[in-house]
């Protein structure tokens, strides 16, 4: 495949489609796998390894081979509801990875574009604004109110659809309590357990910036488990 007609494809399908580049170092020819599509005759004996390299979304060489093979994965979507000043320090961390990120918070002088620039933003409670966001098991949610009537509705909304990880901001009585509330809105005990609460892994540190630390190592460490 010639490389302005490669260079094309890749752009049109950047952000809506997982694939691979596939190219032989030793010619320089490369072609797009995707999943479940033939191969060429050269590159399907291949099919297997490339398959190991795309499912674990790694780059790099096929063993024994001159075959590179590069991953190209969607974005994960990370709905942060509050706008508080965690947020804000999320943010910042999942800059640098592949997390796409959107806050909610019906509270305009919270979520502002002078707090959160370049983000999407969402001035509206969770009911109306997941209407705007494509959702499904591959999203993960991060609640940072403590307010039952913000957080409370994007929580069974993640649980409804699945969402891979799930986090709620609050002390264990506070968990507790949430839990209560969901029992009583109709979720079973195991979909209820599947949220982090209280959220992040353990680093002992309590400051805002240490507390989003904890949160972006737990949703990492969440994501590669998926």
């Amino acid at each position: 495949m010639k490389l302005q007609t490669l260079k094309s494809i890749i752009e049109k399908k950047k952000n809506k489609s997982e694939f691979a580049i596939i190219t032989n170092l030793k010619t320089g020819e490369s072609e797009i796998f995707e999943k479940d599509k033939p191969l060429s005759k050269e590159m399907e004996i291949y099919s297997n390894q490339i398959n190991e390299f795309f499912k674990s979304k790694k780059n790099g060489v096929i063993e024994n081979s001159e075959i590179f093979v590069e991953t190209y994965i969607l974005p994960i979507k990370v709905i942060i509801v509050g706008a508080v000043h965690i947020a804000q320090y999320l943010v910042d961390f999942a800059k640098s990875l592949n997390f796409e990120i959107s806050i909610i918070d019906p509270r305009g002088y919270f979520a502002s574009e002078q707090r959160f620039p370049d983000m999407k933003i969402i001035n509206k409670w969770p009911d109306e604004a997941f209407k705007e966001i494509d959702t499904n098991e591959n999203t993960a949610l991060i609640a940072l109110t403590h307010d039952p009537k913000i957080d409370d509705p994007a929580l069974q909304h993640a649980l409804k659809k699945n969402f891979y990880y799930i986090g709620a901001l609050g002390s264990k009585k506070t968990h507790e309590n949430r839990c209560q509330r969901l029992k009583e809105a109709g979720f079973s005990d195991e979909q209820i357990k599947s949220i982090h609460g209280p959220i992040g892994i353990k680093l002992g540190g309590r400051s805002a910036p240490e507390i989003a630390l904890s949160i972006i190592a737990q949703l990492v460490s969440e994501t590669y488990k998926k």
